[in-house]
């Protein structure tokens, strides 16, 4: 499916990300069973899934037919950015037929010691034709992540970087900042945990929603529901 065409399916519709990484419930280490989630956002009517690892890339796919949002979350030693951090990721996720490959976009430190300027170019001159999204934490990386030639900036890790705001909910006002400047999707994502939220997101300007953990997530819509009754 071509950019234009994945960016007019996804335009004012609700993203969602089906992910488990090693800890969670609902990682298997012998086989994905994320692709069941995927199923389910697909009959309720998504039109794109984002998902972390490559297995829960060809697993989707497969099960879905939908375009997916391609990341790996990976710690190295001296990084502290972990989606898709390095060549060998992006290499990895366009092997896999990610339509889109999600990359952190901050000014985290890198193990490298290349800047995030000079990794995105390399990555831009490697894989000119790759649909490129910038996970970012501030108004100023989402406008450089545009600069360097991203195709799509999403809000993901606003208040999970040491220097971003760190909200309860959504950081609405990024979005608007961002929609307001750049001519790329901004794709609003990060602690959306109602449907409100998400029409609210929309309403800042953003291009499309992502959300994850409240659809996906079974341990964290537990806490969620079981501190508000212990705190009552």
């Amino acid at each position: 499916m071509k950019k234009e065409e994945i960016f007019e399916n996804i335009k004012g519709k609700v993203i969602v990300s089906c992910q488990a990484v090693p800890g969670e419930p609902l990682y298997v280490e012998e086989k994905s069973i994320m692709y069941l989630m995927a199923r389910a956002a697909k009959q309720a009517g998504t039109p794109a899934i984002r998902t972390s690892s490559i297995r829960d890339v060809i697993a989707i796919k497969e099960e879905t037919g939908l375009p997916v949002i391609g990341l790996v979350k990976v710690q190295y030693e001296g990084f502290e950015s972990y989606i898709t951090p390095t060549m060998k990721e992006v290499d990895d996720l366009m092997e896999a037929g990610s339509d889109i490959i999600a990359l952190d976009c901050t000014n985290q430190k890198r193990g490298d010691g290349k800047t995030i300027n000079e990794f995105l170019t390399e990555v831009r001159e490697k894989y000119p034709e790759a649909v490129l999204m910038a996970d970012i934490s501030t108004y100023e990386e989402g406008v450089n992540a545009w600069k360097l030639g991203m195709d799509l900036v999403g809000t993901t890790m606003s208040g999970y970087t040491s220097y971003s705001s760190k909200l309860d909910g959504p950081d609405y006002e990024l979005v608007r900042k961002l929609s307001d400047t750049i001519d790329v999707p901004v794709i609003g994502e990060g602690r959306v945990h109602s449907p409100e939220q998400a029409v609210k997101m929309l309403e800042a300007g953003a291009f499309a929603v992502v959300v994850g953990g409240a659809i996906t997530r079974p341990l964290e819509i537990a806490r969620r529901f079981i501190r508000a009754v212990e705190s009552r």
